[in-house]
């Protein structure tokens, strides 16, 4: 903790305390006491230089020797002449602050005045009497001058920004004292002098002490500037030199010739100076001059800057009185509402505004004006100069008080077309582009709404078009976007306002049933729905016919809109399962069915990892010769804890989770092993999915297995249904192509039971047709059914396709199937699917059941 000491006091302390010890100790103990204390300071001294550094440092080590040549040896001595010019040395070689050429020239004015002045005094008080005396020696005197000179000049350059300057000041005044005490000894006062004397010495020691505490840390860190009093010194010293001379001419003194001199040199020092100082207050008047000409224009240029901004704002800037007179109005105004700012000042803006929207903004003005600096903002109508109605966001602010504005601020802003755009993406954000129905973020927002006035009587319908994607890719998509717009209008005219009609995404609607029985009002919704889309729909002159799938899903009670909208997609997909064209209520176990197909999921993928999965093999067989020509590979899954999963248990997962793109190069790869490790010519025929086609380069991926397993192309068989060819038309012709050019057969799986089969046998270069089981099944019975297969039969044959027919499951089957031509069959008649190890055994020894010959 830093303590400051009074100097006042701590001076007037040890005057006290040296005049009591020269007036009560003999001569020699107070000069003893004196040269210890001299020591002490110049002690002092050295150790601050040592502390120091540059010229500090030399300044500080010049005071300590001069100490110690002055208060060893002692007064009128060769010690005291030695130590004028180390301390004058010191004091004119502390640093000052940057000073300009007029202040040094009168530095040096005021050193001399002080010279001058000291000079005349010191011969009236103490050397005349001295000379009469016969007590008078020159150089001693002139010690004493010169030191008292240094002191007062020391004290007149002290400034703030001097180092150490609490320090230094005390040491030139100590200086001072030590020149006042060599001077009285001439007038006879041993005892003031002996004070005196070692008074000075103390308070150099303490000076030199200063720093260390840091009681000078405040002072030093104060703002330069020059304090009065070092300006009046001089004068000071002047003044009381005249004093002097007048007094003793009044006592009967002469006038002498040092007197006259002195007084002389002083007077004309005192022009100098005062033309010096003429001459800088001239230089600090213009460049005060300059710097209110330089804050002038900076000021100007502000409010000029502020008047553009104010003027180029997007916002209308009004100062009103608290009548709502307007004072000011920036002419911005006139380019935001189209009325000019003279139109408007001087006149109440409430009535301007007219009486309904001047009443809304008195309102507003007697809400702020009784509180100083309140706000308040507000939202208006205004009325342009052209006649339209905008929208304005208004903020009144009271400044009433403040001297510079007094008056209420303004600020108005056309918001009309930031409003007209924030519409516009609500209506993007809430309403299908496309059909004009709410989106699905308009039609939560809805179904929110609906829940928070009584979720016992909300339900909601979700449903599905069925086959739509078939249409969309084979018609193009334009063709599908007039499908989607011909069922949203029926769908709008089934169920005006306030029903709520949504479409949530491709060809998914939804609908929002608000009823007290919600739950029979949504199955009466769901049966009217189903009715209207059964009429045709024309689009681009053919009649398209649509189904949909729709899920029900009531609140009952339950606020979770999104477990409510989860509800419903189950059971849509429950009525989609079904064969579609139809509704679905949900029932909580669609929820455990949902979880058991994740949980299957989550399984299958380790399945990948852990070598769950098995191939079996079940044989194609030549219907002419009953011969084993190859095998189709199935995938089976034995599950640690499931056991054997079927395929139709997880095909349709590893489909809806992408997993079929590892499981399909798995099973391809396999299969080709076995293959080539059976070495016959056989073929081998591999299921590719469509999410297979989707996922990447597919004839990259065969050709990889190709090279990897050494399968030769012309033994695979790569097997795809019609729904591979109807998604994306042109792109999967492009692959197809490149499979074909890698030496593989294709074949047609499912035959007959897609999309115009026969357009598309035109396209795809085909090597095979697959006649559906459901086909199979009926041969034996109808004479249509035989009819059908027969016509696949002869189409294989028209294109130069081989025909497999599959499913076989009796004798009578088989031999329709040889009658009619067919080449290759495979079924549980023939053979089950089987392990490797069993599917070896069979090429071996032989089908079970012989083929009988064609007839």
């Amino acid at each position: 903790m830093t303590v400051r000491r009074p100097l006042p006091v701590v001076i007037l302390v040890v005057l006290a305390l040296a005049g009591l010890l020269a007036a009560t100790v003999p001569p020699g103990l107070t000069a003893a006491v004196t040269t210890v204390a001299a020591l002490c300071a110049a002690a002092a001294c050295l150790v601050r230089a040592g502390r120091r550094r540059g010229r500090m440092r030399i300044v500080w080590g010049a005071l300590g020797l001069g100490v110690a040549a002055g208060g060893v040896l002692g007064d009128r001595t060769p010690g005291y002449l030695a130590m004028v010019p180390l301390v004058a040395a010191a004091i004119f070689l502390v640093p000052l602050p940057p000073r300009t050429g007029i202040e040094r020239v009168r530095a040096v004015i005021d050193t001399l005045l002080i010279a001058s002045a000291l000079i005349g005094l010191g011969y009236h008080l103490l050397f005349d009497p001295a000379l009469k005396n016969g007590s008078f020696s020159v150089a001693y005197a002139v010690g004493n001058v010169v030191l008292g000179t240094v002191a007062l000049a020391g004290l007149s350059r002290m400034r703030r920004g001097v180092p150490d300057l609490r320090a230094i000041t005390l040491t030139a005044g100590a200086l001072l004292g030590l020149a006042l005490s060599s001077s009285v000894a001439y007038a006879g006062l041993e005892t003031a002098a002996s004070a005196g004397w070692l008074a000075g010495f103390v308070l150099l020691g303490f000076a030199a002490t200063l720093g260390h505490t840091g009681a000078d840390v405040d002072a030093e860190a104060e703002p330069d500037g020059r304090p009065s009093v070092t300006v009046l010194l001089p004068y000071a010293i002047v003044v009381v030199g005249l004093i002097v001379g007048f007094v003793r001419l009044a006592l009967g003194g002469t006038p002498s010739m040092v007197g006259s001199w002195a007084r002389s040199i002083s007077i004309g020092l005192i022009v100098a100076r005062q033309v010096l100082i003429m001459v800088e207050n001239r230089r600090l008047a213009r460049r005060l001059e300059d710097r209110v000409i330089e804050r002038t224009a900076d000021l100007r240029a502000r409010e000029q800057r502020f008047r553009a901004l104010v003027e180029q704002s997007t916002d209308s800037m009004a100062i009103l009185e608290a009548d709502s007179t307007v004072r000011y109005q920036s002419e911005s105004v006139e380019r935001i509402f189209g009325y000019p700012a003279s139109a408007l000042v001087g006149r109440p803006f409430c009535e301007l505004a007219g009486r309904k929207v001047g009443g809304r903004i008195q309102a507003a003005i007697d809400e702020v004006k009784d509180v100083p600096g309140a706000t308040t903002v507000f939202e208006i109508m205004l009325w342009h100069a052209d006649g339209q109605a905008r929208l304005a966001e208004m903020t009144i602010t009271n400044l009433l008080d403040d001297p510079h504005v007094q008056g209420l601020v303004f600020n108005t802003r056309d918001i009309s077309e930031a409003q007209e755009l924030q519409e516009s993406l609500r209506r993007e954000a809430y309403y299908d582009a496309l059909t004009g129905l709410a989106s699905r973020a308009g039609f939560r927002e809805r179904l929110a709404e609906a829940l928070d006035r009584d979720p016992a009587r909300v339900a909601i319908l979700q449903l599905d078009l069925d086959g739509f994607k078939e249409i969309n890719d084979s018609l193009g998509h334009d063709a599908g976007d007039h499908l989607l717009l011909h069922v949203a209008e029926r769908l709008r005219r089934l169920l005006p306002a306030p029903h709520v009609v949504a479409r949530l995404g491709g060809d998914e609607f939804a609908v929002i049933v608000e009823a007290d029985e919600a739950a029979d009002d949504a199955e009466l919704t769901a049966m009217e729905i189903i009715a209207a889309l059964t009429e045709p729909i024309d689009v681009d002159d053919r009649e398209l016919y649509v189904s949909a799938s729709i899920g029900i899903a009531p609140a009952s009670g339950n606020g979770d809109l999104d477990q409510l909208m989860r509800d419903a997609d189950l059971a849509m997909y429950r009525a989609k399962d079904a064969g579609g064209g139809g509704y679905a209520a949900y029932d909580p176990s669609m929820h455990d069915a949902v979880v058991r197909r994740l949980e299957l999921a989550s399984d299958l993928r380790l399945a990948l990892e852990r070598d769950e999965l098995v191939l079996h093999y079940q044989p194609k067989v030549d219907l002419r010769t009953g011969e084993i020509i190859g095998f189709e590979a199935l995938v089976r899954w034995q599950h640690p804890v499931r056991g054997m999963v079927p395929p139709l248990d997880f095909i349709g997962v590893a489909e809806a989770t992408g997993l079929i793109v590892p499981l399909g190069r798995w099973v391809l790869t396999q299969a080709c092993r076995q293959a080539v490790a059976w070495d016959r010519p056989l073929k081998m025929a591999v299921n590719l999915s469509v999410r297979q086609f989707e996922a990447g380069d597919v004839a990259e991926m065969v050709a990889s297995v190709l090279a990897e397993t050494g399968m030769p192309p012309g033994r695979l068989v790569l097997e795809m249904t019609e729904s591979v060819l109807l998604t994306d038309t042109d792109d999967n012709l492009a692959r197809i192509v490149s499979l074909k050019a890698l030496g593989v057969q294709l074949a047609m799986d499912d035959f007959g039971t897609g999309y115009s089969s026969l357009a598309y046998l035109r396209r795809f270069p085909m090597d095979v047709l697959k006649i559906d089981r459901s086909f199979v099944d009926r041969l034996g019975g109808e004479s249509e059914d035989e009819a059908l297969v027969r016509t696949i039969v002869r189409l294989g044959q028209r294109f130069g396709m081989h025909t497999v027919a599959e499913g076989i499951e009796n004798e009578t089957q088989l031999a329709i199937l040889q009658e009619m031509g067919c080449d290759y069959a495979q079924g549980y008649l023939l053979s089950r699917p089987l392990p490797e190890p069993d599917a070896t055994a069979l090429l071996d020894r032989g089908l079970p059941f012989p083929v009988p010959a064609p007839a």
